[in-house]
């Protein structure tokens, strides 16, 4: 899956478009590693995204197209 998709199903980032623009600025690194929008997101891969003065970092355990709100958190860990 797409990493700006993955971002807004697993809702780590609300919009698909704000995902974009943070994999465009190199605020977002997959196993450290600059990663841009169209990146392939792996069970296992770690995604670190900057926002402004705080780092998200969190490990993908799940990868699927559609997911409610309540398994959305199933999807990652934070780590």
């Amino acid at each position: 899956m797409r990493l700006d998709k993955y971002l807004k199903v697993s809702r780590l980032i609300k919009r698909r478009t704000v995902a974009n623009e943070a994999c465009d600025s190199g605020r977002v690194t997959i196993n450290d590693k600059v990663a841009k929008a169209s990146a392939d997101v792996k069970v296992g891969d770690v995604i670190n995204i900057s926002f402004g003065n705080r780092d998200v970092k969190v490990e993908v355990l799940d990868v699927q197209e559609v997911v409610r709100k309540e398994e959305a958190k199933e999807m990652f860990r934070y780590l």
